[in-house]
This record gives C-alpha cells, structure tokens and sequence, in this order.
C-alpha cells in the first residue's frame, strides 16, 4: 500500500471519529465550552472527508488537523496535571491526539513542485 493511500485512510478514519462527536453534541447535555469544541470537530471531520479524495490539494487542512491535534492534546495534558480525579481521560486523550498529529504530518503529501523552479 502507497504512501497516498495510507493518508487516505488515515483521513477517512479521523474524519469519521471527529464527525461522530455530533452524537454527543446533539444528544447530551454539555456545557457552552463543549458544545463549541465538538462544533469545531465536526466540521473538521467532515472537511477531513472531503479531503480524502484528494490529500495533495488539501495540505494546509492536513496541517491544520495535525497541528490543532497537537495544540488540543498538549491542553490537554496541562490540564491532567491541574484535574487529578481527569487525568486518566485526558491523558488519554492526550495519546490520541498525539497521535493524530504524528500520522497527518508524517504522511502529508509533498509540496507540489513548479516547473522550472
């Protein structure tokens, strides 16, 4: 399997799991500050959908995913060091994000070249 089609994958998979926080959005009773963050993911996920199609002409939302992973899981873990009786899940969920962020930056698609450069 190509490098192009592992991204692909990877795209697929995070957009699915950032789209499905609409069940929790829609269906629970969240604070304000949730409600927005799961707002973002969803739209995120959907956009990640899309550009699964073609990865090489959505590298700055590839980037983007990556780099608001690692920024969402670097939160994330300050925030276990501040919430002890959380800090399983958020370190949790500081893996997760982590990780995200390893595989988009790992397997984004080169820079396009121009001719005669």
């Amino acid at each position: 399997m190509n490098r192009e089609r592992v991204l692909e994958a990877i795209l697929v998979i995070v957009g699915l799991l950032f789209t499905a926080t609409l069940y929790p959005l829609l269906g629970m009773h969240l604070d304000e500050t949730l409600q927005m963050m799961l707002s973002l993911y969803v739209t995120l996920g959907i956009f990640l959908l899309l550009a699964s199609r073609n990865p090489s002409a959505h590298r700055s939302l590839i980037a983007f995913a990556a780099w608001s992973s690692f920024a969402h899981g670097g939160v994330m873990a300050v925030q276990s060091l501040h919430h002890v009786d959380e800090r399983v899940h958020l370190l949790s969920g500081t893996i997760a994000l982590v990780i995200i962020g390893i595989a988009l930056i790992g397997l984004a698609p080169a820079k396009a070249r121009v001719a005669g450069a």
